[in-house]
C-alpha cells in the first residue's frame, strides 16, 4: 500500500500538532490572564523594535485574546504594546544617530552598504511617514527603517510624529485581531490564537506582495 494523500497526513498530524500548541499556550495563557502581562507587553515591544528577534505582534495578539475573553482591558492591551513600541523605535533611532560615525564605517563603507544608506535615505525622503507606518508590519524592516533614520539624522519631530502614529495603528491591529478572536472563541484559546495569528501573518505577506509589486512597477517605468 503506498503512502496516505498529503490530506490523509494532514489529520494525522494535526492533533499532534495541536497538542503541542496547547503546551506553549498554556503557560502564555496562564500569565495573560494577570495584569502583570501589561507589562510583558510592553518590554516584547519595546525590545522587538530594537533587536527583532523576539515575537511582539504574538503577544499583543495574546493580549488581545485574554481582553476578548474577559481577563484584561482591551485598551490597556493597545497601550502597553504602542508605548512598548514607540520607546523601542526611539531607543533605535538614537542607537543610529549616537553610533552613525561606527555604524557607517562598519556596516555601510563598501560600495554595497553605501548604496542600501543611500537607498534608505532617498525611500524616507520620497515616501516620509508613511513608510514608517508600512514598516512597523514588516519585522525586521521597522528596526533597518528606524536606525536609519537616525543613521541619516531625520528630524526628531518629525520621527516621533509618524512614529507615535505607526505604534498606534500597529499595536490596535495585533491587540485588534485578538480581541476579536477571544470573544469569537470564548472557550478555546488555541483556536482564538491560531486564527488571530493566521490572519496576521496574512495580512503582513499581502502588504510584503503589495510592496513588491509597487517597486517592480516603478523600477518597470524607470
Amino acid at each position: 500500500m503506498g503512502s496516505p494523500p498529503v490530506y490523509d497526513r494532514c489529520f494525522v498530524y494535526a492533533p499532534i500538532f495541536a497538542s503541542f500548541l496547547d503546551s506553549i499556550l498554556e503557560p502564555l495563557q496562564e500569565l495573560s490572564s494577570s495584569p502583570w502581562f501589561y507589562l510583558v507587553i510592553f518590554s516584547i515591544a519595546f525590545f522587538d523594535s530594537v533587536v527583532p528577534i523576539v515575537p511582539s505582534e504574538t503577544t499583543v495578539i495574546l493580549g488581545g485574546i485574554a481582553a476578548g475573553q474577559g481577563e484584561l482591558l482591551i485598551a490597556l492591551v493597545i497601550l502597553a504594546g504602542a508605548l512598548g513600541a514607540f520607546a523601542g523605535d526611539n531607543m533605535a533611532y538614537q542607537l543610529g544617530y549616537r553610533a552613525k560615525d561606527w555604524l557607517t564605517a562598519r556596516l555601510f563603507s563598501s560600495g554595497k552598504g553605501a548604496e542600501r544608506l543611500d537607498w534608505a535615505t532617498t525611500q524616507i525622503e520620497k515616501r516620509g511617514g508613511p513608510l514608517l507606518i508600512t514598516a512597523r508590519f514588516i519585522p525586521g524592516g521597522r528596526t533597518a527603517l528606524t536606525s536609519a533614520s537616525g543613521i541619516t539624522a531625520q528630524p526628531l519631530d518629525w520621527f516621533m510624529k509618524w512614529d507615535a502614529i505607526a505604534a498606534i495603528i500597529w499595536a490596535s491591529y495585533a491587540g485588534g485581531l485578538g480581541f476579536v478572536a477571544g470573544d469569537r472563541f470564548k472557550d478555546d484559546h488555541t483556536t482564538a490564537f491560531l486564527v488571530a495569528f493566521g490572519t496576521a501573518i496574512g495580512i503582513t505577506a499581502l502588504i510584503e506582495v503589495v510592496r513588491w509589486a509597487k517597486e517592480k512597477r516603478h523600477e518597470s517605468a524607470a
